[in-house]
């Protein structure tokens, strides 16, 4: 469906939020050092956020809902990389200057206006991965542009914060976190919604994405660069989607998001046609325990057994639609279960037009029609067993996503899936979640700063490109294929670094068609990480490795991670030969093949390199079997020559 979509028709607007960490030495507010830690000697702690009102009165509706869920976050302190700050025992240190420096860097290099004062404000979040339960944010610039194909997009704000405790693990109600990412300085860079096509998003993504990696000022790898959109269509509203990883899957999270809006519209509309109004949906929640007494249903027996309850709650007029699949493998019904879980606590939820099954035979769903006075022609039901309370929570939650399906699309925050569906992740924010930092004093944008940020602002692609193809001597194709790529610092550093050698053409190849091509074969490249790439070049450097050896050491790694390439030359057996063993089976192969190569002359080069490098491959660079090869055919041409005279 996604692909006959026609978005201009359809009004779609996107803007994107680009989060990218930046490297630096040190913490935004302190001085600590900007790297993560898996074993480490920590400090641990508990603690429990709430709202508060602002002073206004107000309570942001996205914090009230983290607040509902009543949870308790556990504190992994690493002391290599947190200290009092990230704990909140101690206010905040000034704003990191070099954070500040790259950031003014990216604004002039995106033609943003720099703000005259930089003020640092707290931003409620207290889904834990705060400890403060706010988030310490501050608008470097306003406005700018960034040119893709010839097009302008627009620049809303430019921001540095700080960015979030990393989750590593949920038990129940207890979320742990871990400080060591707590307070990495964070670029945020939220575009207009100028973007009307799925293809457009990712090409203003990666051109965004190029920039930044152009400063050469950014962390590289899983985790340190993550997109958010903004995506309507008419008749809508905007909806927030959150953490996709992933540039290439942005464009089939808009495709999906757009398939779920419509379907929504039609859903509104359909009701509407009904005569479905909101007054009909109602808290009136009944207990059908006694209906699933010798049920089936292993899932409602336990809740049972347990002391828990049933209860059911009627949806008139919306038979049918709890079934229609909004996105692949995610229908109306399932937009139902995710607000039941986050508002109710509970497992999920069984709906009328799923059933009969998982164990609910036909006889119950009619009892329970019955007990609701519903029409089973015209009504649906929702039912739900867990704890009575928990229950009525979650079908609270139900009735009023349901009374939502009568406006159309509701207002909400939605975290991506990994396959590029969404799922319910909260309330979107109010303007009541942003208020003055009082422990951090306000910046002045001197000239200093400035000319200091200038020296970062990073050279434009085309002048880039330039460089790669007349400096390192890469094809255009290939230079724009780097230039592309999200490792173009790590070719930067690897080109540097062993350009004496290993060549500038087989790093680049590395970086944009090896790692290509091994996904194509099945190999799951996602594991690689950049130091694996960097040690598979250190060995080949160092003579340990040929450069043909490259994809088999890569592959090795992709399924063995924590390896090194040293530990992978070793498990595959490939090891850099003497020229002597490389002559001795070069001979033992001329020999065999001395028929075919006396018959076909220098045309039997290509077959005897075929058997060389099927032996040599990895062991020995190419070209060097090529010289070899073709000097001992030479050779055996010669002396049957001779022989003949």
């Amino acid at each position: 469906m996604a692909s006959k979509l026609d978005y201009e028709k359809l009004g779609l607007k996107v803007g994107l939020e680009i989060h990218q960490q930046l490297d630096t030495k040190h913490k935004l507010f302190c001085d600590c050092p900007t790297k993560l830690v898996d074993v480490d000697r920590q400090d641990e702690f508990e603690r429990r956020l709430r709202p508060t009102q602002s002073e206004l009165g107000e309570v942001d509706i996205a914090a009230f809902f983290e607040w509902k869920r009543g949870r308790v976050y556990h504190y992994e302190s690493p002391r290599t990389s947190s200290c009092l700050v990230e704990t909140d025992e101690e206010p905040p240190h000034e704003l990191n200057r070099e954070a500040l420096t790259i950031a003014l860097a990216i604004a002039k290099a995106l033609h943003s206006n720099i703000v005259d004062e930089i003020h640092v404000m707290r931003k409620i979040v207290i889904d834990g991965s705060n400890t403060t339960g706010f988030q310490r944010t501050a608008i470097i610039s306003l406005g700018g542009y960034i040119e893709v194909d010839g097009k302008r997009y627009g620049i809303q704000t430019i921001c540095l914060e700080e960015d979030a405790a990393r989750k590593v693990g949920e038990e129940g109600k207890k979320v742990r976190y871990r400080l060591d990412r707590l307070g990495i300085p964070l670029i945020e860079i939220a575009t207009s919604p100028d973007i009307h096509s799925p293809e457009e998003a990712e090409k203003v993504a990666l051109a965004i994405g190029q920039l930044l990696r152009l400063t050469g000022k950014v962390k590289r790898g899983i985790g340190t660069i993550r997109q958010d959109l903004n995506i309507s269509i008419e008749g809508g509203v905007k909806t927030e989607i959150k953490g996709v990883q992933r540039l290439d899957l942005l464009p089939k999270v808009i495709e999906y998001e757009v398939q779920r809006q419509l379907k929504l519209l039609e859903i509104r509309d359909e009701l509407r046609k009904r005569g479905v109004r909101e007054e009909d949906l109602v808290y009136d929640f009944i207990d059908v325990t006694e209906v699933f007494k010798r049920t089936q249903s292993k899932i409602i027996r336990r809740t049972i057994a347990s002391g828990g309850k049933v209860l059911a709650v009627k949806l008139p007029g919306f038979k049918g639609l709890l079934g229609v699949e909004l996105q692949p493998n995610r229908r109306f019904g399932t937009e139902l279960a995710d607000y039941a879980r986050f508002w109710g606590g509970v497992g999920g939820l069984f709906h009328s037009d799923e059933l009969p099954k998982y164990g609910i035979s036909k006889e119950e769903v009619e009892k329970v029609y019955e007990k609701l006075k519903a029409d089973p022609s015209k009504d649906a039901f929702v039912i739900i067993a867990d704890k009575e309370e928990k229950a009525k929570e979650a079908l609270k939650a139900v009735v009023d996503r349901a009374r939502e399906a009568l406006k159309g699309i509701p207002k909400e925050t939605r975290a991506a899936n990994p396959d590029g569906t969404t799922r319910y992740m909260r309330p979107q924010p109010g303007a009541a979640r942003m208020y003055p930092e009082t422990d951090i004093p306000p910046v002045e944008i001197t000239e200093e700063l400035l000319k200091e940020a200038e020296k970062l602002v990073p050279e434009p692609p085309q002048q880039k490109l330039k460089k790669l193809i007349e400096q390192h001597g890469l094809s255009k194709e290939l230079a724009q294929q780097v230039l592309r790529s999200i490792h173009l610092a790590l070719y930067e550093e690897l080109v540097e670094k062993y350009r004496d050698k290993v060549p500038a053409t087989v790093i680049a190849n590395t970086i944009v068609s090896t790692l290509k091509a091994l996904k194509g074969e099945g190999v799951p490249v996602e594991n690689i990480e950049e130091h694996h790439i960097e040690d598979t070049i250190r060995v080949v450097a160092e003579g340990k490795a040929s450069k043909e050896a490259i994809p088999e050491i890569l592959a090795y790694l992709a399924k063995h991670p924590e390896k090194n390439a040293e530990q992978a030359i070793k498990e595959l057996g490939i090891k850099v030969m003497s020229m002597s063993e490389v002559e001795k089976i070069i001979d033992e192969i001329v020999k065999e093949m001395k028929p075919l190569i006396l018959q076909r002359k220098e045309r039997a080069m290509g077959p005897v390199m075929g058997k060389a490098m099927a032996k040599l491959r990895g062991k020995v660079e190419g070209r060097i079997v090529a010289q070899i090869v073709s000097k001992k055919i030479k050779e055996l041409i010669e002396s049957k020559g001779e022989d003949k005279q």
